[in-house]
Formats: structure tokens, sequence, C-alpha cells
């Protein structure tokens, strides 16, 4: 199965974004810094899914 490097950062960000989100409505309410969090979160987490290269498959004979 291949998965490409766009399809690995999206899926990580939207966990890491929905995960931050989760958090941050645990009192309530949700303040500009919870939201600053949120979209820090995901951003980060895309790029840095983003730039680490997927592992190519060993050789199975």
């Amino acid at each position: 199965m291949k998965v490409s490097r766009y399809w690995k950062a999206v899926v990580a960000g939207a966990a890491a974004g929905t995960a931050a989100l989760g958090t941050a409505v645990q009192d309530g309410t949700l303040t500009a810094g919870d939201g600053v969090a949120v979209v820090l979160a995901v951003l980060g987490t895309l790029g840095i899914t983003w730039a680490v290269p997927n592992q190519k498959p060993a050789d199975s004979a």
C-alpha cells in the first residue's frame, strides 16, 4: 500500500486538530487562545509530517 506524503500529512493534521479541539472545549468555552492552539497544532503537524519522507518498503523475497 502506497500512501502519498500529502495524504499522510492531511490525516496527521486532522488528528492533531481534533485532539487539540477536544482538549480546548473541555471547560465548555472556546477562547481565542484555544483557537490559536488548535491552528498551530494542525499547521505544525502538517509541516512536520510532510517533511518526513515515507520509508521505502523492504524487499520481501
